[in-house]
């Protein structure tokens, strides 16, 4: 298997591979074409994404059976937009913009007459939309409608399901972009940073580009023809994921080509030798991180499965442009894209002492002392996370507070909270009456609508039932749980309940069964991977250990952040599965590629010094690309939308710790403590120490960097 890894990291090539000066250009032609041929299908991306209630709900929930169950009925395709009026003088107002909206109401509909609350401080219209137009669109000028003309002192909101699909919408219309352009400039001012060249930047950003159009176009043509799920969400982690994980493997390999340019005069030999003992860390990082977001499929909920079978295309497609393209540009291109700091053949690689030498001498002379120390640290920001409230009401799910949530607290302070969102309960026709009764008695239900709808075929009944808490409240979720159970007891009824409030108790026990699901899948994958690269038991299980470590104290740092710095009122139930599974992941994606180079080290060393050369050679380029990891997460952050921006926070936070704490200190003392019982029971765990110590550094012709 070891021999297979180092033959599929070594194409392509053959024994010459990059050595043979023909290959780049060949290469880079075969992704030019590719680049404009799929360019076509990468920008239909957005045809195939799935923006309905169903795409981020659990498989087989009741809810989402109840959205399907709903396309069998005639006002399936009626979406109500709830327009509420506060302030004196309103009445005037409200009549007015009555006859206004009556245009925009769907066939066979009338916008209601004004609703006056028992406190009599508001007023509520109901217009019924045809969603087959544009809701979005009417929504717009229904706004511009109630704002036009208004009385001094007369407040109006337009909201309910309409206005918060709309707002919905908004927030993901032109996501793709913003993502891809914000990314972009993290990355090249990161570039530009690290390499302090006015030329190399370019060619690691051009490869992850021709990666963004293969993964895009084959996301694409996956969802079309094999049902790939594909939601907005995952659409637009997609293009952070393939710049981060492609930045950091462009780092990789320049590092270890510029060392080779300055051991070989041929740049092409330069580069087989780059790619031939880079690649198979490459290989192995690419590999677990695919593997281990592909184990999202495993999850209930759809948007979390579609995010991590996205991200692992993702992840691929970003390996194969990596492994490929920038080679190609690299010895297309020549030594001197690295101007003005040009790798002269024959000079050295690296100073004789340098930060990480001195890091690496630090944690070796007193290892247990700075394992213990590390621990401290990330346990007491682990502590944060006893104090986290979970859960997210839809008015706190975006950052400013759109339209239809002031429309929704609106009709909360004046009406029954669920007067704008009711639940819906589908029942067989002949059985109605008496699910009616049953509903109706349950607690917490304000009232069940006199008005049914029936299918054409009159063989089911929809209820709406009027919830005396708002929809997204906890009590609104008891007392769905109530009606469940008392429509259930109607023998024959085959009663489900569905509705804004059911979707959310869904999704949040959906969540609950992911997280002990999920978790223990992603961690044997990743264990095994370990087991099989290192060869050992013992390194593998510290190794996750510390990772696992590293997430709980990521969700307490981020936690602490949401509360006193971003004003979050709690953390959305889907963050703790995709935070543990992308910072796992990733999390060990620097642990691949420091012990990768530790073992190597060690064999040629011996264990102390093994773990000291590998530290040293990989701490900078590890750390630039943990940095470049961390800031492109961090562009979610400044997104309206709080889900997306907490999985930021989290993920960019967790990428730091494990980048300067983790792989810097944390693994590296532990190895040393352990001494070479840490590779037990593998063959260095049996290898004796070498008789004398080697220099802390190196010749540069002697250095092979992972």
């Amino acid at each position: 298997m070891q021999a297979l890894l180092k033959r599929a990291a070594r194409t392509p090539g053959g024994r010459r591979g990059w050595a043979n000066p023909m290959l780049g250009r060949i290469v880079l032609l075969a992704w030019l074409i590719a680049a404009v041929a799929l360019g076509p299908l990468a920008g239909k991306l957005g045809e195939v994404e799935d923006t309905s209630a169903n795409a981020f709900l659990p498989r087989g929930a009741e809810s989402a059976q109840v959205n399907t169950e709903l396309e069998k009925f005639r006002t399936d395709t009626v979406m109500p937009a709830v327009v509420v009026y506060t302030g004196e003088g309103a009445e005037q107002k409200a009549a007015a913009d009555r006859r206004a909206f009556a245009p925009y109401v769907a066939d066979g509909e009338q916008v209601s007459p004004p609703m006056p609350s028992d406190d009599g401080k508001a007023l509520m219209t109901v217009v019924p939309l045809d969603t087959e137009d544009e809701v979005t669109d009417t929504i717009d000028e229904l706004r511009d409608i109630a704002g036009a003309n208004a009385p001094p002192g007369v407040e109006v909101a337009v909201g309910g399901p309409a206005g918060s699909l709309t707002d919905s919408v908004a927030v993901f219309d032109g996501l793709d972009a913003t993502l891809l352009l914000a990314t972009a400039a993290v990355v090249t001012v990161l570039l530009l940073i690290t390499y302090r060249s006015p030329f190399l930047w370019l060619l690691p950003l051009l490869s992850v580009g021709f990666a963004a159009v293969l993964t895009q176009a084959a996301t694409y043509l996956l969802a079309k023809h094999t049902g790939l799920p594909v939601d907005p969400q995952s659409a637009g982690v997609l293009m952070v994921l393939v710049f981060g994980v492609g930045t950091d493997y462009a780092l990789l390999l320049i590092a270890r080509y510029r060392e080779e340019l300055h051991r070989h005069e041929n740049r092409h030999e330069a580069m087989r030798i780059a790619v031939s003992r880079s690649g198979p860390a490459i290989l192995a990082s690419a590999s677990t991180i695919a593997v281990g977001l592909a184990c999202l499929a495993f999850a209930d909920i759809n948007s979390s499965r579609s995010l991590g079978l996205v991200g692992a295309i993702g992840v691929v497609c970003g390996y194969l442009a990596m492994i490929t393209a920038l080679p190609a540009l690299l010895s297309i291109t020549g030594r001197w894209v690295f101007w003005p700091f040009v790798p002269r053949a024959g000079t050295p690689a690296r100073k004789e002492r340098t930060v990480w030498s001195r890091i690496a001498t630090a944690v070796a002379r007193q290892p247990r002392w700075s394992w213990l120390s590390t621990v401290a640290v990330t346990g007491v920001l682990a502590l944060s996370t006893a104090g986290i409230s979970m859960g997210l009401t839809q008015a706190e799910l975006f950052q400013d507070k759109p339209e239809s949530v002031v429309a929704q607290e609106r009709i909360s302070a004046h009406y029954p909270s669920g007067a704008s969102d009711p639940a819906q309960i589908i029942t067989t026709t002949d059985r109605a009456d008496e699910v009616r009764e049953a509903a109706a008695a349950v607690d917490g239900v304000a009232r069940v609508e006199e008005q049914a709808d029936r299918t054409p075929d009159g063989e089911l009944t929809m209820l709406s039932v009027v919830l005396s808490d708002a929809p997204d409240s906890q009590a609104a979720k008891d007392t769905v749980d109530d009606l469940r159970k008392a429509v259930d007891r109607v023998d024959g009824a085959d009663a489900l309940v569905g509705g804004t409030t059911a979707e959310s108790l869904d999704t949040q026990r959906a969540a609950d069964r992911d997280l002990t699901t999920v978790i223990p899948i992603v961690l044997l994958v990743v264990l095994a991977v370990l087991i099989w690269l290192l060869r050992a038991l013992v390194a593998p299980l510290l190794l996750l250990a510390t990772v696992v470590l590293s997430y709980v104290a990521a969700l307490g740092a981020s936690n602490l952040i949401f509360e006193n710095v971003l004003d979050h009122a709690g953390v959305d139930w889907s963050i703790p599965l995709m935070g543990f599974v992308f910072l796992v992941a990733l999390g060990i994606d620097y642990n691949i590629f420091l012990m990768h180079r530790v073992k190597e080290e060690t064999a040629r060393l011996g264990h102390v010094r093994g773990v000291q050369e590998g530290l040293t050679s990989t701490g900078g380029v590890i750390t630039s690309a943990g940095i470049v990891l961390a800031a492109t997460f961090a562009v979610f952050a400044g997104l309206p939308l709080v889900t997306m921006a907490q999985m930021g926070v989290l993920v960019g936070i967790g990428v730091l710790l494990d980048t300067f704490l983790v792989r810097t200190v944390l693994v590296p003392a532990l190895a040393l403590d352990l001494g070479r019982h840490f590779w037990w029971p593998g063959p260095l765990s049996r290898r004796p120490q070498p008789p004398a110590p080697e220099p802390a550094h190196r010749p540069a012709e002697q250095h092979e960097p992972a």
